[in-house]
């Protein structure tokens, strides 16, 4: 159950199609595939669907947009983000960041009041629509080493310029709701205690491998400040399900040994109950009564599919008794009922 709150926006989905995969983040996915893929979630019932303009330098905002933009708009929620505006150049450098997306684009990082609401107009445009549910501060953290100056000094700039601005779109109706969107939690505590936002993105933080910190430090915080978030990275970008990575960046590859051997010792757990580890991953990283949606990137239809059908699929409560008991998961943390 999540918390409700009057005169917060809350994104009434509780499942949503996360855009990195189809910005072509980890390879090369082409249009039939991506198109292929929101065709499958939408036919599945998905009506969540998450982007960036980073994502691709515009790609995934382009490719959702086409889908999208002649579906009834008022079924579905669309949410962007805010902080990274694309400036098209000839001498552009978007394969040292995307080297699988044909993007012409450059990126300007601005936290302004004047760059936030360029950048929601210019979502509007590559999405084809005239506003957007909700908007999400992107990448104002620690771990964004592109940021012209350290994180502390734009988180200033966001708090005069970008917070305040998106307040203002949304009295004037273009966006329902905003909040941050980022990997850590230091930036997600200041913004509850400094501004008003109404859901804040929590990725990279709320796993099956990775999650004390956001129970024990994040969550308590957000129930005193009345913030839910949106779950992101249940899967720590295909870890958890596999992939040869763990979350983002260029060093993904360089997975620590600790979350290696957990990741063993949670298959081997899941196997004696017969229990699919994605599927597991995903309704562990949903359960917080603070957990307003859960988005999840998929980069084929095949995939989505499967993660639709995690959602759905009974897990026995005795597995998460037995996780307790080995230590693989934090003894307050919510399970799925």
């Amino acid at each position: 159950m999540t918390i409700q709150r009057s005169g917060k926006y809350v994104p009434p989905a509780r499942f949503g199609l996360g855009g990195v995969p189809l910005g072509n983040e980890f390879e090369v996915v082409t249009e039939e595939e991506a198109y292929r893929t929101l065709d499958a979630a939408w036919s599945a019932g998905v009506r969540y669907y998450d982007v960036s303009p980073w994502y691709g330098l515009g790609l995934a905002e382009r490719r959702f947009g086409y889908y999208l933009h002649n579906k009834n708009r008022d079924e579905y929620i669309l949410s962007s983000k805010v902080g990274k505006l694309l400036k098209a150049s000839r001498q552009n450098d978007a394969k040292s960041n995307f080297p699988f997306a044909p993007s012409p684009n450059n990126v300007v990082f601005d936290y302004t009041a004047d760059g936030v609401r360029r950048s929601v107009e210019d979502s509007l445009q590559r999405l084809g629509v005239s506003d957007l549910d909700l908007v999400f501060v992107h990448d104002l953290s620690p771990d964004n080493k592109l940021l012209p100056t350290p994180w502390q000094q734009q988180f200033e700039i966001a708090l005069k310029g970008a917070f305040p601005a998106l307040e203002r779109m949304k009295a004037e109706g273009i966006i329902k709701g905003w909040g941050i969107g980022v990997n850590m939690p230091e930036p997600i505590l200041r913004v509850m205690q400094e501004a008003d936002p109404d859901v804040c993105l929590l990725a990279s933080q709320y796993s099956l491998v990775d999650h004390a910190n956001a129970l024990n430090s994040i969550f308590p915080v957000a129930r005193q400040r009345k913030v839910q978030f949106v779950i992101g990275s249940a899967l720590n970008a295909g870890f958890i399900s596999g992939s040869p990575r763990y979350n983002y960046g260029r060093n993904s590859w360089d997975i620590p040994p600790k979350y290696i051997e957990k990741r063993e010792k949670l298959r081997a757990e899941a196997a004696r109950y017969g229990v699919d580890l994605r599927t597991a991953a995903l309704q562990f990283s949903a359960a917080p009564d603070v957990a307003a949606a859960l988005i999840v990137g998929a980069r084929s239809a095949e995939q989505v599919l499967a993660d639709v059908t995690s959602m759905q699929a009974r897990i026995p409560p005795e597995f998460w008794v037995k996780l307790k008991r080995q230590g693989l998961i934090e003894q307050n943390a919510p399970t799925p009922a």
